[in-house]
């Protein structure tokens, strides 16, 4: 990731002796864009492209500036120099908060194996599991997807820090989930931060509190190049003060969509950086609070990390556009809004795969008489997969049960050999067998 070209200083522009007669024809060269061709240009892409009507790419950044500033809105989060950050909502936004509105759980295209009390868990589970792999990856895990699969699905304990970040972002994820109804307040952010690091600190009693005046932190690459220094540790009090009372709605006083508001949330966390390290995984853990207490109840179902991961210069990019800009946060915005947008198309297109999947699998499975749906669920799995291996633990952890009742849901179908019990090591393992569809089929009839 490089740093983005700082943009010209467009009030020289107006400044000059024949300023006014200049903007005049900035003013209609930009109105002779039809709107549905303008996006939001970073000077950095800018200076590219082909300016519009004769201008120079300064003359056109400058007209931009000034149509920006005028629809621009405060926010109460500041720079380092007391500056405010503002936004805009361009076309391009208002487009993607509305497919958010109407993917994202407010209205009613909602996936129906989500609303489904019994397949809901399953949906759940897979989707923390990636967002808690994908999001630590991101801050620099290494382990793989199988191993950190494995060891959440069998409830391992984690055997190295790696591991260790995964397993707390899964169980943070949680938590955010049975808290997303409470206010943010500086202790619950704390608490956030302690759940996402414990155990995965260099400095292990940084975990849940504020970085100290003798801990500088920067944003920086492995070369060494720096990319972003925060504000001091001694205001970071206040500025957690300020940031909740943002995110509770107290601030500022005219309306936030709900989107916006948990974007910017994301993007307050990760500038003030406020924690020695695991900023990033409190960021993204406060964005979904935020969404959860907005009231977008399916993205407890959605992964942002998993695209942001296939993207992530383009995410720092956003962060450096907004701050190489006059602290303009519709950079960050846009980005971000587009990352929401295709995390839930690709939860939609999960869930309509996995419902093809399950509604093939019930064909067989709905002619055998009592079996519960957790049963069900693993069996549907079972048949696309022969040889699989199934343990206690891991079904618990999956439907979300007790050690107990997963034991006797796979002690039930060895008994009735859907699956082939076997002992490995201490505890038993259950395989699906390889004609396991004739197995059912058999009992079915």
């Amino acid at each position: 990731m490089r740093t983005p070209k700082t943009p010209p200083p467009f009030q020289n522009i107006i400044a000059e002796k024949d300023g006014a007669d200049r903007f005049s024809k900035i003013w209609m060269a930009l109105k002779a864009i039809p709107p549905a061709s303008t996006k939001y240009f970073h000077w950095d892409n800018l200076r590219f492209r082909t300016p519009p009507g004769g201008l120079t790419h300064e003359e056109w950044w400058c007209g931009l500036k000034f149509e920006r500033m005028g629809a621009s809105r405060n926010v109460p989060l500041k720079d380092k120099t007391g500056k405010h950050f503002v936004f805009n909502i361009p076309d391009l936004v208002t487009e993607l908060l509305h497919q958010i509105d109407r993917d994202g759980g407010t209205l009613i295209q909602i996936p129906e194996p989500v609303t489904n009390p019994a397949e809901r868990d399953r949906y759940l589970m897979r989707s923390l599991i990636e967002e808690a792999i994908t999001s630590s990856q991101l801050e620099g895990a290494v382990t793989t997807r199988e191993v950190a699969k494995k060891m959440l699905a069998d409830g391992r304990a984690p055997r190295d820090r790696s591991e260790r970040m995964i397993l707390n972002n899964f169980l943070t994820m949680r938590h955010i989930i049975e808290v997303k109804d409470e206010p943010l307040t500086p202790e619950l952010v704390l608490n956030i931060h302690r759940r996402v690091s414990e155990h995965a600190l260099d400095t292990p009693d940084a975990a849940g509190r504020l970085r100290r005046v003798d801990e500088p932190v920067d944003v920086s690459d492995n070369y060494g190049r720096v990319f972003h220094v925060p504000p001091d540790a001694s205001e970071l009090p206040e500025r957690l003060a300020v940031m909740c009372d943002f995110a509770n709605g107290k601030a500022p006083a005219y309306f936030i969509h709900p989107v916006v508001r948990a974007v910017i949330l994301h993007f307050w966390l990760a500038y003030d950086h406020p924690f020695v390290d695991g900023n990033g995984r409190t960021a993204r853990a406060l964005f979904y609070w935020q969404m959860l207490h907005g009231g977008y109840w399916l993205f407890e179902f959605v992964s942002i990390s998993q695209i942001i991961r296939k993207s992530a210069v383009a995410y720092g990019t956003a962060f450096l556009h907004t701050e190489t800009d006059d602290n303009d946060l519709t950079y960050f915005l846009i980005h971000q809004a587009d990352v929401v947008r295709q995390a839930l198309l690709e939860l939609h297109a999960y869930v309509a795969r996995k419902s093809k999947e399950m509604r093939t699998g019930m064909t067989v499975l709905n002619a055998v008489p009592d079996l519960n749906h957790r049963q069900i669920a693993l069996l549907a799995h079972a048949l696309r997969h022969a040889n699989a291996r199934y343990d206690i633990a891991g079904h618990a952890m999956r439907q979300g049960v007790v050690y107990q009742t997963a034991r006797a849901d796979l002690l039930n179908l060895a008994a009735r050999h859907f699956l082939e019990q076997r002992k490995s090591g201490r505890t038993f393992v259950f395989i699906s067998p390889a004609d396991l569809e004739q197995r059912l089929r058999t009992t079915g009839h």
